[in-house]
């Protein structure tokens, strides 16, 4: 992947770029992310041969959207609202909550997630983001980044002679696989639609 960081990123080239106002619109992008990772994290769309969880969507494409640095902002923020108790998850309860739950089967995803904002959003601002094949690519090392810690838990929960892959993995790749798609279409279709608007 380049590593050259020169472009911009969607967050960057819509609305304020300088001073209290762009400070004031990185906040409000902030807590826009985190609201759209909670609704995401509950969103469950009916697939065989498990119901696809939006959650995974919201995290590569505030990646991507946002870049490193503010996409790590996001996804801390959010990841401190779930360690305070705050059902922000997927399937956290009341019961299961908080440091509980993210110590739990879902841990090594919730860091998946970390690791998969900052990568998406390094991607972009290589440029990664402009062209569909490319952001694809970079979704497909978003997701691999992201199930590596969630697999390795779970191994270290449960024990690698347990189905892990069969647990944390093989159930997903279908779903994942159309998720991917759709992140890889929405960030270069808004680019488009930027660059109509500022032509």
């Amino acid at each position: 992947m380049a590593v050259a960081t020169t472009d911009k990123v969607l967050a960057d080239v819509i609305g304020a770029c300088e001073g209290a106002a762009l400070r004031a619109k990185q906040a409000v992008l902030v807590a826009v992310g985190i609201a759209a990772l909670t609704v995401a994290a509950q969103i469950k769309v009916p697939m065989w041969p498990v119901a696809i969880n939006m959650g995974t969507f919201a995290v590569l494409t505030i990646g991507a959207a946002y870049g490193p640095r503010l996409g790590l902002t996001t996804i801390l923020g959010y990841m401190g609202i779930g360690a305070l108790g705050f059902d922000v998850f997927q399937s956290s309860t009341a019961e299961l909550a908080g440091i509980d739950y993210m110590t739990g089967s879902t841990g090594g995803y919730l860091l998946g997630y970390v690791l998969a904002t900052v990568l998406l959003g390094m991607a972009a601002r290589a440029g990664w983001d402009r062209s569909t094949g490319r952001m694809a690519l970079a979704m497909l090392a978003g997701n691999i980044v992201l199930y590596i810690p969630g697999l390795l838990w779970l191994g270290h929960l449960y024990g690698w002679d347990q189905p892990i892959l069969q647990w944390g993995l093989t159930p997903f790749i279908i779903g994942d696989a159309l998720k991917l798609a759709l992140a890889a279409m929405i960030v270069p279709g808004v680019w488009k639609l930027v660059g109509r608007a500022r032509g």
